[in-house]
């Protein structure tokens, strides 16, 4: 188990929060946040994130875009915010956001937080598949079909670069195994905590980590 602040040193310092700002507003790098299934900007982990940068000073190197509920869609809507940041573009993926967040930082050589991610997600949410969903924020309904396990499927990739990788995980996620993500990225980063649940409770604490990584 990992405290934090113990990536590089003390959480929320003063002196943290300032190299990181300058790291930004020199790089101009923007930090893309991806969301879950059924979720979106309202989210709490984006909110909080949104909140967190704009209080560091950070507002305006942070996006947290609704995405489309087909996989193809939003991965060319990601894919077009990624070209638009003027540095390396890094990402935050949660779930759902995390499986997406892996396939683009393998295809354009970018660095991920993966928090508390779906691991073949094609596979997890065959189930679904020819049922009726519904946006939890946006009450916006869709039908979840066999296109979108296709379009999953293509995006399943096998992390080659474990450097590029922080993985936040609770061991009490209710949805996903934690276990899973801990053996399909060998070599990565990972912070795993005792307890929690599937929205990682403690991602606010984490926040200084995340960007410092």
């Amino acid at each position: 188990m990992m405290k934090p602040g113990a990536l590089l040193g003390p959480a929320g310092s003063r002196r943290y929060s300032e190299d990181v700002r300058l790291f930004h507003v020199k790089m101009r790098a923007m930090l893309i946040y991806i969301h879950g299934f059924n979720s979106s900007s309202q989210s709490g982990k984006a909110r909080e994130l949104i909140s967190w940068m704009y209080e560091h000073g950070l507002g305006e190197a942070c996006v947290c875009p609704d995405l489309p509920d087909r996989p193809a869609a939003a991965i060319a809507l990601l894919e077009g915010l990624i070209a638009q940041s003027v540095g390396p573009a890094k990402l935050i993926g949660s779930s759902l956001g995390g499986f997406y967040a892996t396939y683009l930082a393998e295809k354009q050589g970018l660095k991920a937080v993966l928090v508390n991610p779906c691991v073949n997600c094609h596979e997890k949410l065959a189930a679904y598949a020819g049922s009726a969903q519904k946006n939890w924020h946006s009450g916006a309904e869709y039908q979840f079909s066999a296109a979108h396990l296709d379009e999953l499927r293509v995006l399943a990739t096998r992390p080659a670069h474990p450097e590029r990788y922080l993985l936040l995980l609770e061991t009490g996620d209710e949805v996903l195994d934690y276990r899973e993500a801990v053996a399909a990225f060998p070599g990565a980063r990972q912070v795993v905590l005792e307890g929690g649940n599937h929205g990682f409770a403690r991602f606010t604490e984490f926040l200084p980590d995340i960007l410092a990584f």
